[in-house]
């Protein structure tokens, strides 16, 4: 039963109430849909740059094998970062329905400085080959925390609207339901004294 007064004016108040709630509720269910959408996106782009990513990491495993067996381990160690040192990352950001989404990119310094005592072609293919997979994996970095924050407002869309659908749309439901009835046993009431009084 409602605690609130039995009147017209209650029952306008709740039903522009319910209505509000309900505006929420479409709402969060058209976020939860662009949502899902935008995951659905973006999971599929980190598949195509992850498998990428591991092609690129495997040739670069072998390229250090190859600097490692021309220049011995202690020799590449001391090798030149080759523009590592000047290297950048540039992120930009955007919204999605309040959520903030990253796109990172790797943008490589310049080479330059120390020149190596002993250049050769397999280091040069190694210093490539990580730069590349540097550059891969800062994109990987920024979509995971993409897909995480998307997860995490999701999740946190669909307890809402669920709570508005099973919940608070019910029991305010029930509450309208509450008040017109007792409204209803007034007027009653009133119409019995009324006639009662008219024919007393």
């Amino acid at each position: 039963m409602s605690d609130v007064s039995p009147t017209r004016s209650a029952v306008i108040e709740q039903k522009d109430e319910r209505r509000a709630m309900h505006e929420g509720h479409v709402f969060l269910d058209e976020k939860c849909l662009l949502l899902a959408g935008e995951i659905l996106r973006e999971l599929e782009r980190y598949g195509q740059l992850q498998r990428h990513f591991l092609a690129l990491y495997t040739g670069a495993q072998a390229a250090l094998k190859a600097a490692v067996v021309r220049h011995g381990l202690q020799g590449l160690q001391v090798y030149p970062p080759g523009g590592l040192d000047s290297a950048k990352l540039h992120v930009t950001a955007r919204s999605l329905m309040g959520v903030r989404l990253q796109q990172a990119e790797w943008q490589a310094g310049t080479v330059g400085g120390s020149e190596p005592v002993q250049p050769s072609p397999e280091a040069r293919a190694c210093q490539l080959a990580f730069a590349e997979v540097l550059a891969r994996a800062a994109e990987l970095a920024s979509m995971s925390g993409n897909l995480e924050r998307l997860s995490r407002e999701y999740q946190r869309s669909v307890r809402r609207a669920r709570a508005l659908q099973d919940v608070m749309l019910p029991e305010l439901d029930r509450s309208i339901a509450d008040i017109e009835g007792r409204l209803e046993e007034l007027e009653q009431e009133d119409a019995i004294w009324m006639r009662q009084g008219i024919s007393g």
